[in-house]
């Protein structure tokens, strides 16, 4: 039985009808309908989880790995839809933007390796989503290797990359991660360096304590001094 795709997006969407089953999505999917109704079809199947996975994988290997069924995939929230993901993108010579956000979940499961490739691309999207699952996986990392693997967004000239960097980096309050902030706060441009300001600020330990009194000791006056100035102010611990 076919379907015009005024008919599909009735069923789809009047809250009257019944929600279609994984099996009857599966039947009336097809690369024939338009982007939207294909999205809306896979989107019903993400929500259906691990019946819903059986279908979508089903799907991809009759119609190839397309992008509403890889995002899908990363909705139904199924161990074996997170391995078919991390598959995809092992194999992928040029990292997908759609598996990164379909993975973002899952971030804590990425190897550190194919962590290390990702955010290494240049891309701008690309290093944002991969700083998405750092922010999953940072809790298994040692400080030196996270800084290791975020010297590179934090050498990189676009302000937002530095400072979603920062973001992760002051959830530690070791040595190495208070120094690199003290380092930021000095060269950084503007933005990243008043996130690093405020990063040591909120460590609020004797190791970011003194890198703030240090900053005021070093910066010549203007927003960063005034900055490092008001976190001083906040920090009732150590007046």
């Amino acid at each position: 039985m076919s379907f015009s795709e005024s008919d599909l997006w009735k069923y789809l969407n009047d809250p009257r009808d019944k929600q279609p089953n994984a099996k009857w999505l599966g039947e009336v999917y097809s690369l024939a309908l338009t982007k939207e109704l294909r999205e809306a079809i896979a989107a019903q199947l993400g929500l259906l989880a691990q019946e819903g996975w059986s279908t979508l994988k089903s799907l991809s290997k009759k119609f190839g790995s397309q992008p509403e069924l890889i995002h899908a995939a990363g909705m139904c929230h199924q161990k074996e839809a997170r391995d078919w993901l991390l598959k995809l993108l092992e194999e992928q010579q040029e990292v997908n933007i759609v598996v990164l956000k379909a993975l973002a979940c899952w971030g804590a499961s990425i190897p550190n390796n194919l962590l290390s490739k990702i955010l290494n691309q240049p891309a701008l999207d690309i290093r944002l989503a991969g700083l998405e699952l750092l922010s999953f996986k940072a809790h298994q990392l040692s400080d030196n290797d996270l800084l290791k693997l975020t010297k590179t967004l934090l050498d990189d000239f676009r302000d937002p990359i530095v400072i979603n960097t920062i973001k992760i980096l002051q959830r530690r309050d070791g040595v190495a991660v208070c120094h690199v902030l003290h380092s930021i706060a000095q060269e950084g441009s503007e933005a990243t360096a008043q996130s690093a300001i405020m990063a040591l600020g909120s460590i609020g330990t004797m190791i970011s304590h003194g890198k703030l009194i240090k900053l005021g000791q070093q910066l010549p006056p203007g927003k960063r001094l005034n900055l490092v100035n008001k976190q001083l102010q906040h920090q009732y611990r150590f007046l």
